[in-house]
């Protein structure tokens, strides 16, 4: 499976993007997929996460109502909402794909990472 996320940039604080993560090489729908994010000298941490069907979602607390994950299975795409956009929220946000249909904040329950798209929020 190969991972391409797209959908990063600069945006003002208080604003939004949308991140988007193409999967290819086979059809992801039956696993779970999460993103993360690693800002510089920091380790990688979780963002959020979503089930195979897309019916059950998870957030970091510092995400929650301020981020959505959703995925389209027919496109084999996750999505990342991102609104309210803070300084702190600046990092390279990675997609991933899990081994199993549930979601995970563990990183080492997923196999499959694409390449990180940047965000950064000015103040």
């Amino acid at each position: 499976v190969q991972l391409q996320a797209c959908g990063g940039g600069l945006v003002q604080a208080g604003g939004s993007l949308r991140l988007a993560c193409a999967a290819s090489g086979r059809s992801v729908s039956n696993y779970g997929m999460g993103w993360f994010r690693q800002a510089p000298a920091k380790e990688r941490e979780f963002v959020a996460a979503i089930n195979s069907n897309g019916y059950s979602t998870v957030y970091a607390d510092s995400v929650k109502g301020r981020f959505t994950i959703s995925r389209d299975n027919t496109k084999n795409t996750l999505y990342l909402q991102l609104n309210s956009l803070r300084p702190e929220d600046t990092a390279a946000y990675y997609c991933a794909v899990s081994y199993v249909s549930s979601y995970y904040r563990d990183p080492l329950r997923y196999s499959y990472w694409g390449q990180g798209t940047q965000v950064t929020v000015s103040s």
